[in-house]
């Protein structure tokens, strides 16, 4: 291997993960395979998404750390679904199954969806308490709290993993949830369909309300997670990407914010909403009613142009060149979502080109 491969597939590792199992699932045992395909071909990490019943991130965690050797992995949990004691001990026995490779993910659900689950909302005062619970207990303190999430008289962990603890992300996408991110998290991931000129702006907020914090406005790494459609049928494109993002799109808020930031006719959205698909679910989320696929007729409601500035379409080579801008708009690593890994050979080598062209 050259030197220029080398340092290609250094920073293909250093800079770019996947999730397993994009989308609707119902082989779990298939995201062991992708975690081996994606360390195959260079990838750095493998993201984890929870979805009731067959995405459960604590199950497929510890399988995909038997699975692969090198690949970090980052699982996602919602923060308000689980005692504080199961998922610190879940995080903290993931660090120790691993080798200090888990990375704990705390995603804000669409409040109707928790308040369908009849579980708390996910506010910024209960997860900026759970965090605490989180550092403290790994840290080795036994802690006595009494407040918003419950009163919790002694939580400790008995056997605890000494090793460095695992990093707390969190997705992002308003201002006060990114403000929130600089001041809190070891992480912070934007939200797909977000323009390389929103990345930009988002990076700002992060590292400067880390910075007002008192922190390292550098610690807190910046990842952007993108849906990409390298080299598909174009059927296939259109469920990736056009399907995927009216699930993100007709959500009231999310995609109200995801318009804003990049500054995008927010009229579309008024179409989108009241296609007779979407205004008959009454609220709730497309993608807990419908495949990518069955999406695909409402996606002709979405202008060319979000395509292009969100999301990373075409050729394998097309697509690494698409992905750069987003690398120099500030973000640190970047998650290739809506594609499967076996789908992503191409695009690895592709991608570590593009990364030596623009100086790694």
């Amino acid at each position: 291997m050259t030197v220029e491969q080398d340092l290609g597939a250094a920073a293909l590792f250093e800079k770019f993960g996947t999730y397993v199992l994009p989308g609707r699932v119902d082989d779990p045992r298939r995201g062991i395979e992708e975690a081996k395909e994606a360390e195959r071909i260079g990838l750095g990490a493998v993201w984890i998404s929870e979805r009731f019943a067959l995405k459960e991130p604590a199950v497929l965690s510890g399988a995909v750390s038997e699975a692969t050797s090198k690949i970090r992995i980052n699982g996602t949990m919602y923060a308000t679904m689980r005692h504080p004691i199961v998922t610190a001990s879940t995080a903290n026995m993931m660090q120790a199954m691993s080798n200090n490779r888990f990375s704990l993910m705390f995603a804000r659900a669409v409040p109707a969806y928790m308040k369908m689950l009849g579980a708390p909302a996910i506010t910024m005062e209960r997860l900026t308490d759970v965090i605490s619970i989180m550092r403290r207990l790994w840290d080795g303190e036994t802690v006595n709290y009494e407040g918003i999430l419950g009163t919790f008289p002694m939580l400790k962990l008995t056997d605890r993993h000494v090793g460095p603890p695992p990093p707390i992300i969190f997705t992002a996408m308003g201002p006060k949830s990114l403000e929130f991110a600089g001041i809190h998290c070891d992480g912070v991931l934007l939200h797909p369909f977000v323009s390389p000129t929103g990345v930009a702006n988002s990076t700002k907020i992060v590292r400067d309300a880390a910075e007002k914090a008192g922190r390292d406005p550098m610690s807190v790494r910046i990842y952007h997670n993108i849906i990409v459609a390298p080299d598909l049928p174009k059927d296939e494109e259109a469920a990736v990407v056009g399907g995927r993002a009216i699930t993100y799109f007709e959500l009231p808020g999310f995609g109200d914010l995801i318009i804003d930031i990049n500054g995008w006719d927010k009229s579309v959205l008024e179409k989108i909403r009241a296609h007779p698909k979407i205004a008959s679910l009454n609220g709730k989320p497309a993608d807990q009613a419908y495949t990518r696929a069955e999406l695909v007729d409402v996606a002709e409601l979405i202008p060319q142009q979000w395509l292009d500035e969100g999301a990373a379409v075409g050729t394998a080579a097309t697509c690494a060149d698409q992905l750069m801008a987003y690398l120099d708009a500030g973000a640190d690593e970047i998650l290739l979502h809506g594609s499967s890994p076996k789908d992503m050979g191409p695009l690895t080598q592709e991608l570590k080109r593009a990364l030596v062209a623009r100086g790694a």
